[in-house]
């Protein structure tokens, strides 16, 4: 694995961290903000719109800029967010603060994860994003409970001037380690990237992101309220179980990158299901502590032991158009990352509770976990000498596999078989 993708996978920490560290800090955020937690909640929406509306926007807008130069641009504009959502003195101003974070966090997505694919041969996409994904599942180990812990000791403020310190030593990395990504020989264009949303796959393959992420995030996005409310754990103890949520993340995602290469569908159909599973029993025991505490480290293991393959399958049905593709697999995560909170604050007005969440939760990934069998059914069927082009416009001119084409569902029918 080339070092450069371990390097994004340092930067996706510093923005993993920053999208997620506000589970466990809605309660002190609403305090000093003066509006109530369901309020605060939006603030997860807030940077998911962003994520959502900037993944395809700026992927689109730097289709033929050098993606180095980009990925500097993206993390400098990341943590210039961070700082102002640091000394941000109204709710108003702070949500505007993390919507143009997300707008960078999203491009920096689209464009690394674009660049990752092109370092690796098609066999290896699922590991490739999965390092990837592993700087995501570190930030759950310990930026968000150390982003819980700051917030707790010194002030939800200094969990944003943590994460600005972290984008700055991101950008160290990118601008010293991350060698220049040129542009290929054919220039990619924008009418030739947007023909893969003909595909039925590829909105398929939104669906099941968009659901199974959000259906999680419905409930892990209060999680920090059901753990000391419904559970009654001390406030001292939710950085600790969003801490071991990340742990259980940081396991998925090195499993689910393993497996996912050779047992796609798999990976999906089986952990979408243990997620619903997990969400029920949380749904069902959330006033257990034991229980509670247990049930968030398997709902890391379970989200994350998808993601590497959620990711894969966007690419292996979306490949002729890889910026696209990774920018349509940032905007279906995050587009569940907005739906699933918004849901869950409006199932906590309507007076249902914290538990709740997890109820609402589980009738999403329940529909996520149709789609992904439609998927299957519909991959099944196509003939076996179909060829999906897999042409990587952001190669890098190595000539390795990430750029030759193969046959349409060849890792996913393999999975079918197995």
């Amino acid at each position: 694995m080339p070092v450069a993708v371990y390097i994004l996978g340092l930067s996706v920490f510093a923005l993993g961290t920053s999208e997620f560290m506000l589970s466990g800090l809605l309660p002190p955020i609403a305090d000093d903000m003066g509006v109530t937690i369901p309020q605060a909640g939006l603030l997860i929406s807030a940077f998911a719109v962003g994520m959502v509306v900037g993944a395809p926007l700026l992927a689109v807008a730097t289709l033929r800029l050098p993606r180095r130069t980009t990925l500097i641009a993206l993390i400098t504009l990341f943590g210039l967010g961070q700082v102002a959502g640091a000394l941000a003195p109204t709710y108003g101003l702070l949500f505007v603060s993390r919507v143009v974070a997300a707008l960078a966090c999203a491009g920096f997505w689209s464009v690394g994860a674009a660049v990752a694919i092109a370092m690796v041969p098609t066999c290896a996409r699922a590991r490739a994003m999965a390092v990837m994904i592993g700087g995501l599942s570190i930030a759950n180990v310990l930026g968000v409970p150390a982003g819980a812990f700051l917030g707790e000791h010194l002030g939800w403020r200094s969990a944003f001037w943590a994460v600005a310190a972290a984008s700055a030593v991101a950008l160290a990395g990118i601008v010293t380690l991350i060698p220049r990504i040129p542009l290929p020989e054919q220039k990619p264009t924008l009418a030739r990237e947007l023909r893969i949303y003909r595909d039925r796959q590829v909105w398929l393959s939104i669906g099941t992101t968009a659901l199974a992420a959000g259906g999680v995030f419905c409930a892990f996005s209060y999680l920090s309220p059901l753990l000391t409310d419904v559970a009654g754990l001390d406030s001292a103890w939710v950085p600790w179980v969003l801490g071991l949520f990340g742990i259980g993340a940081l396991i998925g995602t090195a499993a689910g990158g393993r497996v996912a290469d050779a047992h796609l569908f798999g990976v999906l159909l089986w952990g979408i299901t243990a997620s619903t599973l997990f969400l029920v029993l949380l749904a069902l025991l959330a006033s257990v502590q034991v229980a509670a505490v247990a049930l968030a480290f398997l709902l890391g293991v379970s989200t994350f032991f998808t993601a590497p393959a959620l990711n894969a399958r966007m690419f292996n049905v979306a490949g002729a158009a890889p910026t696209l593709a990774g920018a349509t697999t940032t905007a279906a995560f995050n587009l569940g990352n907005t739906g699933g909170p918004w849901l869950g604050g409006t199932v906590i007005d309507a007076g249902a509770g914290f538990a709740a969440t997890a109820w609402a939760g589980a009738a999403m990934t329940v529909v996520a976990l149709g789609l992904a069998a439609l998927a299957l059914r519909l991959d099944r069927r196509t003939p076996a000498g179909a060829t999906r082009v897999v042409a990587s416009s952001a190669g890098n001119g190595s000539g390795n596999g990430a750029r030759a084409g193969h046959t349409a569902g060849d890792t996913d029918r393999a999975t079918a078989a197995g």
